[in-house]
This record gives structure tokens, sequence and C-alpha cells, in this order.
């Protein structure tokens, strides 16, 4: 069965998904930083330093988002295993989730970047089987909720919440994972 949001789960990820909502690619950075970084060059802090950010200036994201489009393919910018967040940049065409997924400790913050994709969401997941710890797969949701997003709309798809995508011409968009840290 699928856990609901708790109010803990919601005030930790509020802040990030606020933030998430002033993001585009018309803006100068994703992650403000105080030194400027030369042009197309992702850059941490000072050669040295242990100052945490990463400064992705939009032309760099902007050709990266073109490169995807081109492919059809998938770049992680930032996070992994085990930091609490994950960003990725993903373009694809024509393309049909076969399952509903579905995470005990990942929420996800989706923007389309340009084009159009489909989500079912929700409902009660049926023969759900495990594909890993927390994660969870099963070939249909009995009650989903079908929502077609365009270029600019964002989706906030709370852990536990069975969600899957199809792409009927391409869609270009921004994933934020949200996650607890092992």
């Amino acid at each position: 069965m699928v856990k609901d949001q708790s109010r803990r789960n919601f005030f930790r990820t509020a802040p990030l998904a606020a933030a998430a909502v002033s993001l585009s690619l018309s803006d100068k950075s994703v992650f403000a930083s105080t030194a400027p970084a030369q042009a197309g060059v992702a850059k941490s802090a000072k050669p040295g330093s242990r100052d945490p950010f990463q400064y992705l200036p939009a032309q760099e994201l902007t050709s990266l988002v073109h490169t995807l489009e081109m492919t059809s393919g998938t770049k992680q910018l930032a996070g992994s295993k085990t930091t609490p967040f994950t960003i990725v940049f993903n373009a694809e065409k024509n393309k049909s989730a076969k399952e509903f997924e579905y995470h005990e400790h990942r929420d996800h913050i989706f923007q389309v970047l340009d084009g159009t994709t489909e989500y079912e969401l929700g409902g009660t997941p049926e023969n759900p089987r495990s594909t890993g710890p927390g994660e969870w797969l099963a070939p249909t949701s009995k009650g989903s909720t079908t929502v077609t997003l365009r270029k600019g709309d964002m989706l906030v798809v709370p852990r536990g919440t069975p969600h899957k995508r199809t792409t009927k011409e391409s869609v270009s968009l921004s994933l934020i994972s949200i996650q607890d840290v092992p």
C-alpha cells in the first residue's frame, strides 16, 4: 500500500520545491555563485576550496538541453545516491513507460522545458513488485489521474505516489529528486 505524504516530509521538501519553481533557463544560473565562472564552464568554488556549491551558467544549460534534444538523452547535473538530492535533465521522443513506479524514499519535482508529456499519477498500485529497497513497479494503478504537462509546467510527485510518463511527440524536462540519504 502507498504511504500517505506526511507533514514532516512535506515541510522537509517544500523549501526545495519552492526554490525549483523559481528556476528557469533564462536565469543567470541555477545555483548562485559569488565568483563568476567563465562562459561554458561549470565551476565549484576556487581550486582547493571546500565550498560545496556548483555554478551552472544559463548558456551552458541551454546548450546541454539542445544536445539532449538531438540525442534523446539524459544528463545528471548534480547529486548522487549519497546526497539529499539529484538534478537531471532529460529529452525524449515517442517514449512510454510500461509500468507505474513509486519510491518510498524519494520525492520528484518535474519541470517541462519544452514540448508536451502526460503523467498518470496516484491511485492504488495493482500487483506491485519491489525492484530494490524502497523501489516499486506495478503494471497498473487503479484510480490514477492523467495530467498533461506543457512547456513551463511543473509537477511535484511526493514519495509513495505511483507515476508513469508517456511522451507522444517530444519533451525536454528537468527532474529534481529529493531523497533520504543512507
